[in-house]
This record gives structure tokens, sequence and C-alpha cells, in this order.
């Protein structure tokens, strides 16, 4: 764990940490300053098992990627250091987007096969969830790398959360199989050709509807259809609030619906959905939200538990070794 990751590190993250070592009966490592980790545990009153490694760095939520070559000894870089030697199961951060993802590149490494991993998260939808990626590890793709999106989007769907056969859908402008961008159109087309569960296009107004379990999209996009939801969530919870606060009629209207409002919140926060995998690394890599309260910290680490306990990774990497077998040319006998 990431001590000094995100804007609320490292209380919110140590809290959240310490929770989830009672909740999920595991024992976190935290990786940071060591008197500013034991700071906070002094104020919590309990202790369970965990493990502290102290690393001096701290890499800002404001630093570009490369900060990560720079800040050898940062809780980032030891984080991933740890994880890349086998110490942990998965690790996780809610800190420096571009720097977990280079971190991830340069220290643990790509699946073989692999050409642009890719962060994956979860959407409310009218159906449960839905699966969106990718969410902003890289801003540009091409055909191909759509189809390897849905490839491990539909193998995270499939073994860590449990969908069979997920339905993956291309996010577009049209459902129609020609419309859209060069892009769009020439990965509907290498989608449409694969084994996946493919069910043709979804256009922005459907992407909560539930109809798809595994969203696939540039970066670029990914990042502005997540920012999006979180925002228009915010928006309409602020107008409800306004709204039954005009008058006693709908103050006493708002009371008899405080707890389906209540539910409606727990759907909608993100914190809720703890982090989001960078799939296609050679291990269980979460990046959770930067402004991660401690709810969505034990959320985080319950998403890497899962992702590692689907064994992911193993699954990816023969996935994509028997990918490299078929494209091999046959050999004169």
């Amino acid at each position: 764990m990431d001590a000094m990751g995100g804007d609320r590190a490292p209380g919110e993250v140590v809290r959240g940490a310490v929770w989830a070592a009672e909740e999920l009966g595991i024992e976190p490592v935290l990786v940071g300053q060591k008197e500013r980790i034991e700071e906070v545990l002094g104020t919590l009153g309990r202790r369970p098992r965990l493990e502290i490694m102290d690393a001096r760095e701290v890499i800002g939520m404001d630093e570009a990627a490369m900060a990560i070559r720079r800040k050898r000894d940062s809780s980032m870089v030891r984080s991933l250091q740890l994880l890349r030697d086998g110490y942990g199961a998965a690790a996780v951060s809610a800190g420096s987007t571009g720097g977990l993802v280079a971190g991830g590149l340069l220290i643990v490494g790509r699946i073989r096969g692999i050409r642009r991993p890719v962060l994956a998260s979860v959407l409310p939808s009218l159906k449960g969830s839905s699966l969106l990626l990718d969410m902003g590890a890289h801003t540009e793709a091409r055909p191909e790398d759509l189809l390897q999106s849905a490839v491990m989007g539909a193998r995270y769907a499939e073994f860590a959360l449990g969908i069979r056969a997920p339905r993956v859908a291309l996010v577009n402008n049209g459902t129609e199989a020609d419309k859209g961008s060069e892009l769009t159109k020439a990965a509907h087309s290498l989608l449409a050709a694969s084994s996946l569960n493919f069910i043709g296009n979804i256009e922005g107004r459907d992407i909560h509807s539930g109809t798809a379990d595994v969203l696939v999209t540039d970066g670029f996009t990914g990042n502005v259809i997540l920012k999006h939801t979180e925002g228009l969530a915010s928006a309409i919870f602020a107008i409800l609030r306004e709204e039954l606060n005009q008058g006693l009629g709908s103050k006493l209207g708002a009371l008899l619906l405080k707890p389906a409002f209540r539910r409606i919140k727990r759907r909608m926060d993100y914190a809720e959905y703890g982090g989001a995998p960078l799939i296609g690394i050679n291990g269980a890599l979460i990046k959770c939200h930067g402004s991660s309260n401690a709810l969505a910290i034990m959320n985080g680490i319950r998403v890497a538990r899962d992702f590692a306990r689907g064994e992911v990774v193993r699954r990816l990497t023969d996935y994509f070794s028997e990918e490299d077998d078929h494209e091999q040319p046959e050999q004169n006998h």
C-alpha cells in the first residue's frame, strides 16, 4: 500500500488499510514515511496485523511521470518494486496516475504480447455496474489496442468479477457498424471478427443502461466519461438537496425518502467501487481516486484482493502466449 499517495494521505490511506485488514482478513504492508504512518495508527486506538516499510520520498499528485526515475526512495516506487519482487499479492495507490502507469511499465513490466496496459473503472448502471476501459492510461489508441482492451476487460470481468460470457460493447456516436471515426470503424471490424461476446456499438446515452458488461474506448474518451459521470452525480444530488429544502412539504418528503436517497448515493459513489486495476502489466496494480477517503481505500484493497484471487495476470499471460504461438509462421519440415 502506497501510504503517501493521494490528496488525503497518509491519514485516510492508513485508516482504509486498517479497515481492510479488519474487514477482509488481510495483512497490508504500508509503504511510506514510518513516523507519519505510526502517528496515524496511534490515533486509531487499535492496530491489526500489518507491516510498515519506510520510504522517505513522496511523488506529488502534480508531478510528471518521470518522477518515477528521480524519486527512487518514494513510497510509490518502493511499492512497485515490492510487487515486482513478489513480496505481496497486489499493490494499491491513490497517487499520481501518470506516475503509477509509468512505474507499472518501467518497474513491474508488461505481460508479453500486450502493447498498452489500460485502466479499467467500474461505472454504475441500471443493472448494477459496467466496466469501462481505458479510462486514462493512454489518451491515444490504435484499433488493435481497443481489441486488446476488450480482451483484457472481458477476462477481468469473467475471472475477478464473476461475469460469465461478459457482453462487450464499443463506445461510439452511433450503433451502426459504419458509424464513427476511422479508429472506431476499424476497431468494430476487429471486435466483430473476434471470439468475444461482442454486441456492437453503444452510444453515450446507453453507457449506464446496463446493456453491456464491458465498455471499450480510448483513454481520452474514457476519462471524459468517468469525470462526467462523477460530476453529473454530484450535480444531481446538489440539485435534489436544494429543491428538497424549498418549503415544509418538500422537507417532510425528503425525510420520508432519506433511506432511498442514501441507497442511491451509495450506488453512485465512486468510493463504493474502490479502484481501477491497471490491466496488462505483470502484477495486480490498483489505482484509487486521488481524493479517496478511507472507504474508497478499503474498497480499492478489496478490488486488489479479487484481482489477485482471480489470477487475472496468469490467465492473461496464458492467453497472449497462445496468441503468440498461433501467429508464429509454420516451420518447414
